[in-house]
């Protein structure tokens, strides 16, 4: 391919074929599939080769992508029915031609399949007692999202063949598609004590334990399936999520790389690296490993979109936010994006523009930090957030701005251009000194509601106030890292001449009635404010403290955006927010306190200071 285009090589790969060097023209077909994965003709190609050398059922996903990627050629319609029917997976074969028909396709070609369909179904008519019939019906069904046809098939192919071990396997992937997690285990032990060496079977069981998370069990059957096909990737690969989730983040990366040494344009196995690697703050490794997964396949949305954390937690800003706008063509932000007949904003001047909110309330908060930015080159600005920050906003940014809760809808007439929150910074954001503006605090609390509490809080302790919270309900991946144990904290910040503020959100009694009954320590809860809905009311509460100590949560976001003193407990591998985790560019006010140990929070009270925070040191 190097000396070759992609329509040479093509061709090349075509007179191969048809002078019989079969080996030569699958070398060719593969060199453009991996330069062009969807390029019709290769795909096509490629399939028909399969074919000729009787590995039928092998063709199918070649001739689906040719197919899908120009579906205006009648012989990629008649080589993907031809296999079908060969395969006797006749639903998919009928709806197939059904949708040929429906577009037109009425040659002869069509005809003849028609003609074969129609015979091929008398035959299976016949022979309906033949547990493979119902086996192959099953897997129609199964592609055609009829999970519980599917089943039925499946068991009607045991009730004639109760050995049927591939029918027990493919059951249980039909029931782990219905989240039904234990059957579906059930079916593959059952498949596999009918036959020992059930390597789908193994692998498949593997993802069902994984989603249960049941890892160390999911580890056992990954390596089943590889003990007995040892160059399975996809084994590898999931093995090497389950590790990532354990954090054993070298044994993940050995788990990576041997799927990589198997097939090294296995993409999902260099992103996962990319992650693995990202988890040590080993940035540049990272970069490296999601560059080499859009080598593989440019287009690749989830590789465009962790390679943005990595860039940012780099400090490079400008193509970090860039490579952040894939986040939208993700499987996780699929249906979020705002539907609007205006066009995006993409910095024009004097103009009425709407900003929406898109993530969780703290990444609002930090983001929020650039409204006024926009509001100095705009019209107008109008601002769809969530409802609790209204008041807050209100009180903070130019009057003139328009505010707007999320579930209301927001006339179109109203604005010129629309834009995510979390995409203001392509504009606004682009080096570490563009953040500086706004990094000494941009809120306003209610003072008097500040001053008030913090009067009656003296008045009833006497005491330095620290807040405290200790965990997120974030549902970003590794988020659970962040969250510390209520004892582990307050012990550490337990002195006489300090009393614990509780600024966690949520159902949290249990927690600090432990912690006074097993360690006498007392965290107080000020009922007059909810910290979960009154996010104004917990500003002023932030305000009124002497000191704020804090996993990286809302508690964080707040207190930096009010410049208010905050030592933030970061874990090992902190959010890109964070850089490599020693300073903080959105808040001068944070002081980031990170784990230089994996999952260790240990070291990090060791290193919490109390005279650094103006507090008197914890007594001896």
């Amino acid at each position: 391919m190097a000396k070759l285009t992609i329509n040479q090589a093509l061709q090349h790969g075509v007179e191969a074929q048809k002078a019989g060097q079969l080996h030569e023209a699958k070398r060719l077909y593969n060199a453009i599939l991996k330069a062009q994965p969807k390029h019709p003709d290769a795909n096509h190609n490629m399939g028909a080769l399969i074919v000729s050398f009787g590995k039928i059922e092998l063709a199918l996903p070649f001739f689906k992508r040719a197919l899908e990627a120009n579906p205006n050629i009648a012989q990629f319609w008649y080589s993907y029915i031809d296999v079908l029917i060969k395969l006797e997976r006749l639903i998919d074969a009928k709806a197939l031609l059904d949708q040929a028909k429906s577009k037109g396709a009425e040659d002869a070609g069509f005809v003849r399949l028609e003609q074969r369909l129609n015979e091929a179904n008398k035959a299976l008519t016949i022979k309906t007692n033949r547990a493979d019939a119902y086996y192959n019906m099953g897997i129609a069904l199964k592609e055609q999202s009829k999970l519980e046809e599917a089943i039925v098939a499946y068991n009607k192919a045991i009730s004639i063949q109760p050995d049927y071990a591939d029918a027990y396997s493919n059951m249980g992937i039909a029931l782990k598609e219905q989240s039904k997690l234990e059957e579906a285990i059930v079916a593959y032990n059952k498949a596999i004590s009918i036959k020992p060496d059930h390597v789908n079977a193994y692998y498949n069981m593997g993802n069902a334990l994984k989603e249960q998370s049941k890892l160390e069990e999911a580890i056992v059957a990954y390596n089943k399936a590889i003990s007995i096909k040892p160059d399975h990737i996809q084994a590898y690969n999931s093995m090497g999520n389950a590790l990532l989730e354990q954090c054993k983040l070298e044994e993940a990366k050995e788990a990576y790389n041997k799927a990589i040494s198997i097939r090294p344009e296995h993409l999902d196995s260099y992103n996962n690296m990319g992650i693995a690697l990202q988890e040590q703050c080993k940035m540049e490794e990272a970069i490296e490993a999601y560059n080499k997964a859009l080598a593989i396949q440019p287009d690749n949305a989830k590789a465009h979109h962790n390679l943005s954390f990595a860039l940012l937690a780099a400090k490079n800003f400008d193509q970090g936010f860039i490579q952040s706008e894939w986040r939208w063509k993700t499987k996780e932000r699929d249906g979020t994006f705002l539907q609007s007949a205006k066009p995006m904003w993409n910095g024009e001047k004097n103009q009425r523009v709407l900003v929406w909110g898109e993530q969780g309330i703290g990444d609002e908060l930090m983001f929020s930090s650039i409204l006024p930015d926009l509001y100095a080159t705009s019209l107008k600005i109008l601002v769809k957030c969530d409802k609790r920050l209204i008041p807050l906003f209100e009180r903070s940014f130019p009057a003139g701005v328009i505010y707007f809760s999320k579930d209301q809808p927001v006339p179109e007439d109203e604005y010129d251009f629309h834009i995510p929150m979390g995409s203001l910074p392509l504009t606004f954001r682009k080096s570490l000194d563009s953040f500086k503006k706004s990094a000494s605090g941009f809120l306003k609390c209610d003072i008097s509601k500040a001053e008030s509490i913090k009067a009656q809080l003296m008045h009833k302790y006497d005491k330095k106030i620290v807040g405290i919270s200790w965990k997120t309900a974030s549902p970003i991946r590794g988020s659970i890292n962040r969250n510390i144990n209520l004892a582990e904290l307050a012990r550490a910040l337990d002195c006489s001449n300090i009393q614990l503020l509780c600024l966690q959100y949520g159902d949290i009694s249990d927690e600090i009635e432990a912690v006074k009954r097993d360690f006498g320590i007392e965290v107080i809860q000020f009922s007059e404010v909810d910290n979960k809905n009154d996010i104004d009311g917990l500003a002023s509460l932030i305000l009124a403290c002497d000191h704020i100590v804090s996993t990286t949560n809302i508690t964080v976001h707040l207190a930096g955006a009010l410049g208010v003193k905050v030592t933030a407990l970061l874990p090992f591998s902190p959010r890109w927010i964070w850089g490599d985790g020693s300073e903080s560019f959105w808040y001068n006010s944070v002081a980031p306190l990170k784990q230089n140990l994996y999952q260790n929070w240990g070291n990090v009270l060791e290193r919490l200071d109390l005279n650094k925070c103006n507090l008197i040191k914890k007594e001896s």
